[in-house]
This record gives C-alpha cells, structure tokens and sequence, in this order.
C-alpha cells in the first residue's frame, strides 16, 4: 500500500489487550505513515498524554483501573489532548454507553472485532477534521 503523504501523524493507542495494541500499531504504521506511541494502562495512557499532542488517540473502553470513560473525562478536562480526536475501539456496543461517551467528547467509535478498511476511514476522517480545524483557527 502507498502512503498518502509526507506527514507523519502521532497516534497513542490506549488498550489493556497486548494483541489488539500491536495490531493496531503495525495498522497505523503501515497505512497512515502514522508514528504509534501505545500504552497498555490508564495511567501509562495519561502519563503520555499529559507531555504530548497526538494527532489522534485510539481507546478501548474496558480497561482496568478508572476504565476508558475516566481516561476520555481526563482526556478532555486535564490534558493538552483536550482537542484531540478520540476514537473508542470498543466491543461495548450499548448504544447508550456509546452516546454517553460521544456527550463526553469521543469524536467516533469502532466495535471490535476490528475492520481495518473501515477503522482506517474512521481514523482518516477524524485526522482530516483536525487539520481543516487547525487550518481555520489562525
């Protein structure tokens, strides 16, 4: 596959599962030049979080520890992610727990199991909004 452009996006990628952290990195890196920073831990998750802007952040919601809510209220209240698009890749598929958590400030989601044609939209979407944000901004 051809990289769509010279830009090097940061991406974290939050999941308490080993395999689903590696596939995603090895996803991001090979179809978005995407540079993967991953963290297996809501605190590993905030540590990073609170010294870096991503360009996007990737989240499970089962997580263990204050869980995949309390790091997207931390996200969006005390860090300098606060504007950082948030996609849940979630097997949560309670609609009322996924639309609590758009209310919160996830941008979008995607039910495992992971779809990666489909992921990767999402993921390009999200990026994109960003950039034509950042562009109207100045």
């Amino acid at each position: 596959m051809q990289h769509e452009q010279s830009t090097r996006y940061r991406v974290l990628v939050i999941d308490d599962e080993e395999s689903t952290r590696l596939l995603l990195a090895r996803m991001l890196s090979q179809d978005l030049n995407a540079e993967v920073q991953l963290a297996g831990t809501c605190e590993q998750a905030l540590r990073y979080a609170s010294t870096y802007v991503y360009d996007a952040i990737l989240l499970d919601l089962l997580m263990p520890g204050m869980g995949g809510f309390g790091v997207l209220h931390e996200l969006r209240h005390n860090s300098p992610n606060a504007t950082t698009p948030v996609i849940l890749v979630t097997q949560v598929a309670e609609k009322d727990t996924l639309d609590r958590c758009l209310a919160a400030g996830a941008n979008a989601y995607h039910l495992k199991p992971i779809e990666r044609g489909e992921l990767l939209a999402i993921v390009r979407d999200q990026l994109a909004a960003r950039a034509r944000n950042k562009t109207t901004v100045r």
